[in-house]
């Protein structure tokens, strides 16, 4: 059974930092191209960064610079650093694989960025 557990979400002030883990059980996440995504009341997911099986990263231009996306393969996890936060990245944040969404979605976790 494969399972996604996306944690670390948080309410915070404007300027402030986060840390992400998505967390994968039952299958290998090294064999994947990873992708975080985040959704708005409304709105469908949309991707925020990826980062391939290779480990190369890939931003949003609205994350670029703020944003690290990584992966801890040892612990079958995908992680995204999150820094100088602004209201605009509030939502809720998803991990799946890309380019297709071959695991199935988590809970996601929630980031409130509000002064």
């Amino acid at each position: 059974q494969v399972r996604v557990v996306e944690s670390g979400g948080d309410l915070v002030q404007p300027g402030g930092s986060l840390r992400l883990s998505c967390a994968v059980s039952g299958t290998i996440v090294s064999d994947y191209n990873m992708a975080w995504f985040r959704q708005t009341p409304g709105n469908q997911r949309a991707v925020v960064a990826r980062v391939t099986a290779g480990g190369s990263p890939i931003y949003e231009a609205s994350v670029q610079g703020r944003f690290t996306v990584s992966r801890d393969d040892a612990k079958n996890a995908v992680l995204l650093q999150m820094n100088n936060l602004n209201p605009n990245d509030t939502g809720a944040y998803y991990c799946n694989s890309f380019p297709w969404n071959q695991l199935p979605w988590g809970q996601g976790t929630q980031v409130t960025v509000s002064s």
